[in-house]
């Protein structure tokens, strides 16, 4: 897939989960990008088997976002405020902004985009209610891909199905996804500990900016929950090491965690990680397993593509019963739920 396919494509999955401005401004940039600028080189000559993998298309829609909430770019603002009706006029504005914030632009292209999207907590919650209730032991957390460590504040949410309350009544912010399914049991969990790892972590108020650009300009829902969980990373600060997700975790598994179930978790995270690292990862939880007691058990969670749409598979793998269940599936960002996980 060149660039500008995969532009388009990305256009699509925009459109799809709700954000129309970066999809028309990805459509923009798939149809009239010209390699006559340092930044359009830098695209357009991008490995043609790193670009879907990289999603350079959101790279480069986080680095224009960026220019635009740092006040950088006061046209590319205006621009974003209220699109002009002509495509032209729009583009002459974007490609200005490509060619007098090349370096900036340029910086932001070496990351991946990390929205740590808060509203996949809610699949946490509810299957931390789902363990609570079938173990009723507290939890050690374990997230992977934890980027600035929203996602591992989960039990600081509170998730809201027909009515029914899960979660603190003092919840920083409620989750309300579309749900469908029954509902988890009323099991509040308890943690004891968590940590998270990332290959780049994000610090909640050094790179608040940063974290911010990644979310889509036209979806200020998820702007105003995202303020509210990064105020709350600054005042916890969960500890999120920088490092290799699978290095970090043999460590993890290598210490017993008496009298606690430890959760191991991740969300949109396992397939940037090469096969053979996936391979090691599964093999590691394996071997924990197979080492764990009934009073100390370890859970595995995941929220990943499987290539079946629609949203992305639930599941849980449980040891010592080496046991694997599906909860059912959740819209990636997380704004609706199947679930269908068995009664406890």
């Amino acid at each position: 897939m060149n660039f500008r396919d995969h532009c388009r494509s990305q256009a699509r999955a925009c459109a799809g989960l709700g954000s129309p401005f970066t999809a028309w401004l990805l459509t923009l940039v798939a149809e009239r990008l010209a390699p006559d600028s340092a930044v359009a080189n830098r695209l357009l000559g991008w490995p043609r088997t790193r670009i879907s993998p990289d999603a350079v298309g959101l790279r480069l829609a986080g680095a224009l976002h960026h220019l635009v909430l740092s006040g950088a770019a006061p046209m590319l603002a205006r621009l974003y405020a209220d699109p002009p009706a002509s495509d032209s006029r729009a583009w002459r504005i974007i490609e200005a902004a490509l060619r007098q914030h090349e370096g900036a632009i340029l910086a932001m292209l070496d990351h991946p985009p990390q929205t740590n999207e808060l509203r996949r907590s809610a699949v946490m919650i509810a299957a931390a209610h789902w363990l609570a209730a079938r173990h009723d032991l507290p939890l050690v957390l374990s997230e992977l891909g934890a980027s600035a460590g929203l996602n591992l504040l989960w039990d600081h949410y509170a998730l809201l199905i027909d009515g029914d309350r899960y979660g603190p009544e003092d919840a920083v912010l409620t989750l309300a996804p579309d749900w469908t399914g029954p509902p988890p049991p009323h099991s509040a969990p308890l943690i004891r500990a968590r940590a998270g790892v990332d290959l780049n972590p994000l610090d909640p108020v050094a790179d608040r900016l940063r974290l911010r650009a990644y979310i889509w300009a036209d979806q200020h829902d998820r702007h105003t929950r995202t303020e509210a969980a990064l105020d709350l990373a600054a005042e916890k600060r969960p500890e999120v090491t920088r490092g290799c997700a699978i290095d970090w975790l043999e460590a993890r598994l290598a210490r017993p965690v008496p009298q606690a179930i430890h959760l191991v978790y991740h969300t949109v995270v396992w397939q940037y990680l090469p096969p053979d690292t996936q391979a090691r990862g599964a093999a590691l939880l394996a071997r924990a397993g197979a080492r764990v007691r009934h009073d100390e058990p370890l859970a595995h969670l995941s929220m990943e593509d499987d290539g079946t749409r629609p949203g992305a598979a639930l599941r849980l793998h449980l040891w010592p019963e080496d046991l694997v269940i599906d909860l059912g599936r959740a819209d990636f960002h997380g704004r609706w739920i199947d679930w269908q996980a068995p009664a406890i």
